[in-house]
């Protein structure tokens, strides 16, 4: 959109960033991918570090199993399976360490797929009933997979992925080890599975605490900072009013009172002029939020609305001296609310789920906000002029902000991108 290639093409005219510069731009998209839930990350990097460090002790308890069932088995086999069922877990422990939610999300998804893809082996590398034992070994990390999962995907295809890994697991116990009844497999299945299923729940349970943590507290630091500039309003209001009284009522009775000129009199108003001349050349900025609270200030606006719509964030150096004011922060906030609303409305798309997310591009003197869907989209040229929800209370309401822009940018069948610009000459 354009606010990111005036922000970018900024970024590219200096001629060599500092190194301090550098590293902070490398912290915020490994680290602050999104600032505003610190509890959701925590619970992540905590949550990957424990899953990554029992991958690798499983993994060494195994062992002995793995070579005593390897020694009927064929060798390349024995070393591909050990490399897809416990390969990413030290990975995922490096990258959960230093590295953000996105990473860890995508290295355990890849350890859950991976360990599918020990199981899918199996007919390939075993033979039938060879295993002289009551269950092949992969079929004993399914839990830990399945645990992978939890951080990598939505608790329903988690659960899917649950079924489908105790399912292969069973089955290729059925496939290795002779002499199984069936209610040994059902025994097989219903072990695993719930053992998995456990690990869902806790997982589920952790995850979703902390996200709701961070809801709560990006919701009372909206209110609070409302709250703080109300108040400082209420005390620019008593100050001007006392100053209103105390000097320029004063002098004005005092002028009715003196029939002829008083020296007394010029030098009070005097003062007076001087009192009021200070007050308006001073710099009173009561109701502004600083980078952090702005963005928290308009990710509880959107999860208000909407909780599952994901709010990421990105900085620029320098973005700790952005000021923002409470009225434009409250007046984006309506605008992406208001097109929040409308992708809920009208971009659904049969048979499948829309994904919403909301980018804040955060520099000194400017923010940036980009709302995308995947949804249905629609034709630009043929909304009417007079569609409120579009015109009025996005695109108007953004174009009446000083220094505030907005677009819209959508087509039939490749989803919506909403853009709001606040800061500079709010220009493309």
């Amino acid at each position: 959109m354009t606010a990111s290639g005036t922000l970018e093409s900024t970024a590219a005219a200096r001629p060599m960033p500092s190194l301090a510069a550098f590293t902070q731009r490398v912290r915020g998209s490994m680290m602050n991918d999104d600032p505003a839930t610190a509890a959701y990350d925590r619970i992540m990097r905590r949550l990957g570090i424990s899953i990554g460090i029992a991958g690798v002790i499983v993994g060494g308890v195994e062992l002995p199993e793995v070579a005593e069932q390897g020694r009927s088995n064929p060798a390349w086999w024995t070393v591909l399976a050990v490399v897809l069922a416990f390969g990413w877990y030290p990975i995922i422990s490096v990258v959960s360490a230093v590295s953000g939610p996105r990473a860890i999300r995508f290295v355990c998804g890849c350890a859950a797929v991976s360990f599918l893809g020990a199981l899918a082996s199996i007919p390939f590398g075993l033979h039938l009933h060879t295993v002289d034992s009551t269950t092949v070994w992969p079929y004993r990390v399914t839990a830990l997979a399945v645990t992978a999962a939890v951080l990598a995907w939505p608790t329903r295809l988690t659960v899917a992925y649950l079924l489908v890994a105790a399912t292969s697991a069973a089955a290729a116990t059925v496939y290795t080890v002779p002499a199984l009844t069936t209610q040994h497999v059902a025994e097989n299945f219903l072990r695993s599975a719930g053992l998995a299923a456990l690990f869902v729940w806790c997982g589920t349970a952790a995850t979703g605490a902390a996200a709701r943590v961070d809801r709560e507290s990006a919701i009372a630091s909206r209110r609070a900072a409302a709250q703080a500039a109300a108040v400082a309003r209420d005390r620019e209001r008593s100050r001007f009013a006392a100053l209103i009284h105390d000097a320029v009522l004063s002098t004005l009775l005092e002028a009715s009172r003196a029939g002829t000129q008083s020296d007394v009199l010029q030098r009070q108003a005097e003062r007076t002029l001087e009192q009021l001349e200070e007050y308006r050349g001073e710099e009173r900025d009561p109701d502004l939020l600083d980078a952090r609270s702005a963005v928290l200030f308009l990710r509880a606006a959107v999860h208000e609305i909407n909780p599952s719509v994901r709010f990421a964030t990105r900085t620029w150096p320098g973005y700790d001296d952005l000021r923002m004011p409470v009225h434009s922060a409250s007046t984006i906030a309506a605008a992406l609310s208001e097109a929040v609303r409308n992708s809920l409305r009208h971009a659904a798309v049969p048979g499948r789920e829309v994904r919403r997310t909301v980018t804040a591009t955060v520099s000194a003197g400017s923010i940036r906000i980009v709302f995308t869907d995947d949804g249905a989209g629609f034709d630009l040229s043929a909304v009417s002029a007079d569609r409120l929800g579009l015109s009025m209370s996005i695109l108007g309401r953004m174009r009446q902000l000083a220094g505030g822009s907005a677009f819209v940018e959508s087509q039939p069948g490749e989803g919506t991108t909403v853009t709001l610009v606040w800061g500079g000459d709010g220009s493309r």
